[in-house]
């Protein structure tokens, strides 16, 4: 009797299991973002249609911005920068020898050279004992404006026209004069100076692989002189998130060299001997290990997290791909990157871009101390100070090279000071 009972009660759990199915391989994510393609350069322009102007400033609203991210200029960006990572690929430093250089090629390392010694014989001033720019970096760029024009002549540029367009973009790719600072939009310039020259014909497409391993690698190596000499402040730093700084192409060239290297892996950012032995060779361990150098911190996860989280990435295919969607996202499309663009004829605007007249607003150059560029972000019409950049920016900081630089004078050589907890 008591078994019935219980048979009554009891739950018949058979009907109430779910039924196993085999577990099925989920697809793989999708890429939310494509990795942008190197799109196909075009030829340089006939030299009868071009008509030199001085370049300035277009990008000074939203609207204008939207123009020239739809507009043929920026395809001829993207395919000079992306054209001349595609040509360092598996490519160290090394490889580039001094009879890969062309003519044109030799006179522009000469050039860089004769900034360098310029550098090195206006040194700056060190009883302002200040940690933002120094301001004897205005003396340097005026010596090096005045020996422009010689320089382009060397190039072979003899019109006064064509050469007051085109050192436009070397003497902006030195550092704001007014703001004493420098960025990645100011390394965009060393690259527009070099597409220019491209349009110019005065370079050629054999030339690629030699103006990164070569002329780009020495313009870094200057822009690093320069740096530690007149503590140029980050331009629009949003501080120690960002990827670095002050240059950005070193990783996207520098991913592109490391892309099928057989035992260099991303986590070799954090062996300091990987660094030391390879940073002369390969772009990205060499900023890696200047970035090291010049923070008041050791450890890259607490004065670069942003390298820190790319390290762990499974390949440099991964980062390579990465540094290409961030060069788009980061710089071109980056507004406060690009209202300070220049465009003249051979890299022009497009029809409806504002004009810093219509606009209302200083040329480039002519900003004073306490200016006001007038922008929009986001549909929202501002103002910036010429020494105070908005939050859409950054923040006026002043120079981590400069802090570096003072701990290392006070501490007569000490290392840098570990976390206590790291």
């Amino acid at each position: 009797m008591a078994t019935q009972e219980q048979s009554t009660t009891i739950p018949n759990l058979k009907d109430r299991i779910p039924k196993l199915e085999p577990r099925r391989k989920r697809p793989p994510p999708s890429e939310p973002v494509p990795v942008p393609k190197t799109p196909a350069l075009p030829s340089p322009p006939d030299p009868s249609t071009l008509r030199f102007q001085i370049p300035s400033r277009r990008i000074l609203s939203k609207k204008d911005h939207e123009l020239f991210l739809s507009s043929p200029t920026y395809d001829l960006i993207l395919a000079f920068v992306f054209g001349l990572s595609d040509s360092v690929v598996d490519t160290p430093i090394s490889a580039a020898k001094d009879d890969d250089c062309s003519p044109a090629t030799k006179t522009i390392l000469s050039i860089l050279d004769k900034a360098e010694v310029i550098a090195k014989d206006t040194p700056p001033d060190d009883s302002e004992g200040s940690r933002f720019g120094n301001k004897t970096f205005r003396t340097f760029l005026d010596k090096v404006k005045a020996e422009s024009q010689s320089w382009h002549n060397e190039l072979g540029l003899s019109s006064q026209d064509a050469i007051s367009e085109v050192e436009t973009y070397l003497l902006q790719s030195f550092g704001n004069r007014t703001r004493i600072d420098y960025g990645s939009g100011h390394e965009l310039n060393f690259i527009i100076w070099l597409l220019c020259l491209y349009q110019l014909r005065i370079l050629q497409k054999s030339d690629f692989k030699v103006l990164v391993l070569k002329v780009f690698v020495r313009y870094l190596a200057l822009m690093r002189t320069i740096q530690l000499a007149y503590y140029l402040e980050p331009a629009g730093s949003h501080g120690v998130w960002g990827l670095d700084d002050y240059q950005f192409l070193p990783f996207l060239f520098g991913a592109s060299q490391l892309l099928h290297h057989p035992f260099i892996t991303p986590l070799a950012i954090h062996q300091q001997l990987t660094l030391e032995e390879f940073g002369g060779d390969y772009m990205y361990l060499g900023q890696v290990n200047f970035v090291n150098s010049t923070k008041t911190v050791q450890g890259l996860r607490w004065h670069s997290p942003m390298l820190d989280d790319i390290s762990s990435a499974k390949s440099w295919s991964k980062i390579e791909g990465g540094m290409r969607k961030m060069f788009v996202a980061e710089v071109l499309k980056k507004l406060p990157v690009m209202q300070h663009f220049l465009f003249g004829s051979l890299v022009p605007a497009v029809e409806g871009m504002s004009t810093d007249a219509e606009a209302g607003v200083a040329g480039e150059d002519d900003e004073g101390e306490g200016e006001v560029v007038v922008v929009e972000h986001d549909g929202v019409r501002h103002v910036h100070q010429a020494n105070s950049w908005g939050d859409c920016c950054g923040i006026k900081v002043p120079s981590a090279i400069a802090a570096s630089q003072a701990m290392k004078k006070n501490s007569a050589g000490q290392s840098l000071r570990r976390i206590p907890f790291d």
